[in-house]
């Protein structure tokens, strides 16, 4: 058997991206067989010498490139060496297993994504919701992005990520992708579960969140007051598909449910509760915690009021709603025609509820929270700032009234 080794570096123009470059790729020869492995470099081919196999130019990225196809080959001379001197049987396998890592596998950020966003599509609607699933995949694009464009590499070494690759992350989130604070801060929020995942499996040395802090901006949350509800509810609407949807918003309004929940509620959610009265008792999509609420007169009138659909009739459904997004388009006519500036979304209608309808009306947070289905208090308390604000709104209207009484009793 032949033990000598041959190496011969290429572009994969098959797998030219969508900034027009090309991986590089090395393929290894030991006795007439061969194996491709990627280098984890790119190039546009105009600047890639085959005849040379290396690229051309003497810029920082092909000074980089030419030096690592340098390493690897002095890799692979002190590999073959080695195991000609320790009498080993030289393969293609070995050879290449080695290069790799000494036998022990080399992870790569993006390849542990993927394996675990497949495994989470799994659970989607089970386990976890749908959103949920679909919003790793679009971290998994940023990241991608990223690693492309920061460091012209096709995958990056979960060894090697460290403080600066997080932060020049977040700044890549927010200037290249335009995602705002608190967006952003979800996005890393997602990819540090990745890392927890590597640092679990021990293949990762150090934490590369250790010194990062994760503050997330206050956000001011619209809700609808008493009024714009009545507004809403009482506005003659000349098209069905306007009346379903501004249905759909109350109904939430009075129950706090976000749209999800709203989409695929039905009549098996509907049972008598300790009151003797009608309960919606519902599994939340994106939590998976329990909400029980109470049905109140203006959403069990709105069920009523679709019983004998055919929509509803045919798929078990409550309401027949349409997809978010329709529901959200349709929602700024409604406001143009009731003539609310707030900017009307289905899940400012959850905001509604437990603001308008539950806090501001005196019930206590806790219960708001079980309603809602937080898994937390804490994140109950950000309505209860909302409702602070009214209160102190209303003081001042307390206090003009004051002011007003005094004035009059010294003017008797």
């Amino acid at each position: 058997m032949k033990t000598d080794f041959h190496t011969y570096f290429h572009l994969l123009k098959s797998k030219t991206n969508h900034r027009g470059l090309a991986p590089i790729y090395l393929r290894l020869t030991v006795d007439l067989k061969r194996l491709e492995y990627s280098i984890t470099r790119r190039l546009e081919p105009k600047r890639w010498s085959q005849k040379s196999q290396r690229a051309l130019g003497n810029n920082r990225e092909a000074v980089e490139i030419n030096n690592h196809i340098d390493n690897l080959k002095h890799k692979l001379r002190k590999i073959h060496q080695r195991m000609v001197d320790n009498d080993e049987l030289i393969t293609v396998n070995s050879m290449m297993n080695l290069l790799k890592g000494g036998g022990k596998k080399t992870r790569f950020v993006l390849e542990i994504f993927k394996e675990h966003n497949e495994r989470t599509d799994l659970l989607a609607g089970k386990d976890i919701s749908v959103s949920t699933a679909k919003r790793y995949w679009t971290c998994y694009d940023h990241v991608k992005q990223y690693i492309e464009e920061e460091f012209n590499l096709e995958d990056y070494k979960l060894k090697n990520i460290d403080y600066l690759f997080i932060t020049k992350f977040e700044f890549f989130l927010k200037t290249v992708r335009k995602c705002n604070h608190n967006s952003a801060l979800k996005y890393i929020n997602n990819f540090k579960k990745i890392i927890r995942i590597a640092l679990a499996n021990q293949w990762m040395d150090k934490d590369p969140f250790y010194n990062y802090k994760v503050r997330f901006e206050a956000v001011e949350r619209e809700y609808l007051t008493a009024e714009e509800i009545d507004t809403l509810y009482t506005k003659e609407l000349h098209f069905d598909r306007l009346k379903v949807v501004r249905d759909m918003f109350v109904f939430s309004c009075y129950t706090g449910l976000a749209y999800s929940d709203v989409e695929k509620l039905s009549k098996s959610d509907i049972s008598i509760g300790i009151d003797g009265k009608q309960w919606i008792n519902i599994k939340r999509t994106k939590t998976n915690t329990r909400s029980s609420i109470p049905l109140l007169p203006i959403a069990k009138e709105i069920l009523e009021r679709y019983a004998y659909d055919p929509k509803v009739i045919k798929s078990e459904r409550l309401i027949p709603v349409f997809s978010n997004q329709k529901s959200n388009a349709y929602l700024k006519e409604i406001a143009m025609l009731c003539g609310i500036t707030k900017p009307l979304t289905t899940h400012l209608a959850r905001h509604t509820f437990a603001t308008t309808v539950t806090l501001t009306n005196g019930v206590p947070i806790e219960t708001v929270s079980k309603m809602l289905g937080h898994k937390s208090l804490r994140t109950t308390q950000h309505y209860a700032k909302i409702v602070d604000r009214k209160v102190s709104d209303d003081m001042k209207i307390l206090e003009e009234k004051l002011k007003t009484q005094r004035k009059a009793r010294k003017e008797k």
